[in-house]
Parts: C-alpha cells; structure tokens; sequence
C-alpha cells in the first residue's frame, strides 16, 4: 500500500480487525510465511535486535501492507521483518510504529499489534526510548515495564468494550527476562500526547501519580495487544533523564545517540529473551 494512498483505517465504517487479518494475509505472501509465533516493535535504540533473534526469511516495506503508514521518526526502520527462530518458530519485526502524535488515530496506531496478533503471534514485545525519572537510572539502561499510566485520554478500544488491564504487563515475562539478567529493574511508563518533551512539572506530576517513565508511546499498543488477546512484555531504553531530573535540555538528537550506544548491550539482551521464550 503506498504512503500517498488514502488508508482504510481512515473510514470510521471499516472494521480495523478485517482490515488487520488482510494485513496478515498480505504478510504471510510476501514473507512465505504463513504463521508468526512472536511479534517485536522495536522502538529507538532497540532496532539491531532483528538481526540477532535469527535468519531473517523475507524484509519488505511497512507501506506495501494494507493499513500502514510511512514511519515518520528517525530510528525506525520502516520495515516489517520475518524472523525464522532457532526452534522453528517464527517472530515478525515490526520497525515502522506510528506515533500518536503523528495525528492519523488511535486505529492506525495499533494497526501493526492488531495485525501481528492476526499472523498468530501470542506474544507481543514493545520496545521504545524514554526519558528516566528514578536519578538512578543512566542513560543506556533497560527497564522492564510492570505497569501504565495512559495520559493520551484516548483508547483503541471502540464501543463498550470493556478489557481488564489487572496484569497487562505479563509478571511470566517479566521473571522470564530476569533470569537473563537479573539486574533489570522495572517501573511504570507514563505515555503522553508528544510530540513535545515533558515540561519539569509535568514530569513532577507523573512520578506524583506513580510514573517512573515518561515517553510517547506503547501504551495504546499495549491496551490493543490485550483486547487481542496476547501476552505482552514491555521494555524501555533510558536515553536521558526526565526534564527538571536532568538538568540540561532535551533533544532527539540526544535519545538517538543514547539509543546507538546501548544498542549493541540491549539487542544482545532482546534475543537472548526472545530466545527463551
């Protein structure tokens, strides 16, 4: 599907879970694969994990897939990647993730979840750059995510659907990548509208409600990849201090090249927990 080509998730009518399982279809004869196992977005610094997990069978362009969108943020790939695991199984790559900011709807926004979920895949790792609220965090450090907070005050769920989020954030999973490495400390994401980065007060009030994270996005993919039915493990990059914790301006350029530091540490972690599980 080409970037200039109206989207179908656009028509309030459509059904985004129709339009997902065409998706799915489209992969599954682009890639010659016909069932994902796993699914992995691979947010800001997380992308050099792909070529870790296994021998990559098919890579095509995100847009030539019904529903999405050209990646818009430097740091995603823009593609959409089949994995052959080492055990047989296959994971699909997912590096184009459209940003809540981007201004295209909640629908577009979890397309690739919901699309991953029609493939087959069970289990759904997000993966993004973040700003760190605990002092103690340095930029380059992974942090699992245990919890949410979503300020976007929107939702992909459509209707009276009504999903518990009690344990989004899979505890099995979260164990699971302990035993890789049992330093990974864990906190709350807090996803905010963006694209501007949090002002110092902002940051304030999101560690006063219970945040330790602070980004711009996976919460919303987070809540879509539950309705679907899938177990999900969360994982951030501190690539800078929150604003007001750090005490020198903020930059993408900044969370860029955080990203391109840790990535070799975090993508050898990634694999490692996508080995085991």
């Amino acid at each position: 599907m080409s970037s200039t080509t109206t989207n179908p998730l656009d028509d309030p009518s459509a059904d985004p879970f129709e339009i997902a399982a065409t998706a799915a279809d489209e992969i599954a004869r682009a890639t010659g694969v016909a069932h994902h196992d796993v699914a992995l977005t691979l947010g800001s610094g997380w992308a050099k994990a792909a070529e870790l997990i296994g021998e990559t069978v098919a890579e095509i362009p995100a847009t030539e897939i019904t529903g999405f969108s050209a990646s818009a943020v430097v740091g995603h790939s823009g593609s959409l990647r089949s994995i052959a695991l080492a055990d047989g199984r296959h994971a699909l790559v997912i590096g184009a993730r459209t940003h809540y900011y981007e201004g295209h709807g909640v629908r577009r926004v979890v397309h690739s979840v919901r699309t991953a979920a029609a493939t087959g895949a069970k289990i759904m790792i997000l993966t993004n750059g973040a700003g760190g609220i605990r002092e103690t965090w340095t930029p380059g450090s992974p942090v699992l995510i245990s919890d949410h907070i979503n300020l976007t005050a929107d939702s992909p769920l459509e209707g009276a659907t009504f999903i518990d989020l009690t344990d989004l954030y899979s505890k099995r999973l979260r164990d699971l990548a302990r035993t890789i490495d049992p330093t990974l400390d864990e906190g709350v994401y807090t996803q905010f509208r963006g694209p501007h980065y949090e002002t110092p007060a902002e940051v304030q009030m999101a560690k006063a409600i219970g945040g330790h994270i602070v980004g711009m996005s996976t919460s919303l993919e987070a809540i879509a990849a539950r309705q679907a039915g899938m177990e999900i493990l969360g994982f951030s990059l501190i690539t800078n201090l929150a604003a007001g914790i750090q005490k020198t301006p903020l930059s993408h350029a900044e969370v860029l090249q955080a990203g391109r530091d840790a990535e070799p540490v975090i993508s050898d972690l990634l694999a490692r927990v996508v080995a085991a599980l």
